[in-house]
């Protein structure tokens, strides 16, 4: 039996940062292309207008996904307690984007800062870890309070020395032992970290709510090295019905291109990118 699943996309396909100015562009050819979902992320919640994006999605029949971004000043494992702060008033923005679109989660590795990939002793990634289960748990109670949940990513050992894996991420919400912590696995840190990227899904289990994709090298998905099968086997086997949602970035915006390593573009356009990896997407998931 065919996967219920919807189909979304990533605005970091196409610019950076979103902003309301975003809206018309990225919104028109994202529905156009039959996407059934957008999925926004949201580096400056201040460069946002909610009411604009809900009518923008209202306007194009999409609904939302709402992406956080952590860079060094949003490290809730920073020794800083100011830190810790600015990342609580941050997620605070993103929880009212998140009620203001009907979206019932916040996605992001949003344990620690993008890109903190460090050899430390073990006492102070210990302490670290602590940190970092200390600070989500508040986290998990302000998203509670919105009734809404968060997804936790894991990233590969090149973006974070804290959670790389599905068995990490697991350990990690056992560990902030709350209602609202779940899960978001991405296809492409799956391909460094896991031996098997069937069996990491089954084991995220029906704590999986979001599944972001693309090739192995980053690319559309469909025309790298990518074990989709193996995907498409371990969603079936937890009986997945959220999003799998296209996650790549522009090398235009040099900022972003430095904090992912993005170099040069991955397909002939990002329009071709976007509405070829769907087609594959939809003959893989539904056909």
């Amino acid at each position: 039996m065919p996967l219920q699943i919807k189909f979304g996309v990533t605005t970091w396909l196409w610019t950076s940062p979103f902003t309301t100015e975003s809206i018309p562009a990225i919104f028109s050819k994202v529905a156009d292309m039959g996407f059934d979902a957008v999925e926004i992320a949201v580096e400056d919640p201040a460069l946002i207008d909610a009411k604009a994006v809900k009518q923008g999605l209202k306007d194009y029949g999409l609904h939302a996904v709402v992406c956080a971004a952590f860079g060094p000043t949003r490290d809730l494992t920073h020794e800083d307690p100011a830190i810790h702060e600015n990342c609580f008033a941050y997620l605070r923005s993103c929880f009212d984007l998140c009620n203001a679109w009907d979206t019932s989660f916040l996605a992001g590795p949003m344990y620690s800062a993008v890109g903190k990939a460090r050899m430390v002793p073990p006492e102070q990634r210990k302490k670290e870890w602590e940190l970092a289960v200390k600070n989500l748990q508040k986290v998990c109670g302000m998203a509670g309070e919105r009734n809404l949940e968060i997804a936790l990513e894991p990233l590969n050992r090149f973006e974070s020395d804290l959670v790389n894996t599905a068995a990490d991420v697991i350990r990690l919400i056992d560990d902030i032992s709350h209602p609202a912590a779940k899960i978001i696995l991405d296809g492409f840190h799956m391909n460094i970290e896991e031996p098997d990227v069937e069996k990491a899904i089954i084991s995220a289990g029906d704590k999986l709510i979001h599944f972001q994709v693309s090739e192995n090298y980053r690319g559309t998905p469909g025309t790298g090295q990518t074990r989709w099968d193996a995907y498409k086997r371990g969603l079936e086997a937890i009986n997945y019905k959220g999003t799998v949602s296209i996650e790549s970035f522009t090398p235009e915006n040099k900022e972003l291109a430095g904090a992912v390593c993005f170099w040069h573009p991955m397909a002939e356009s990002q329009d071709r990118f976007a509405s070829e990896g769907l087609h594959f997407l939809r003959n893989l998931f539904i056909a």
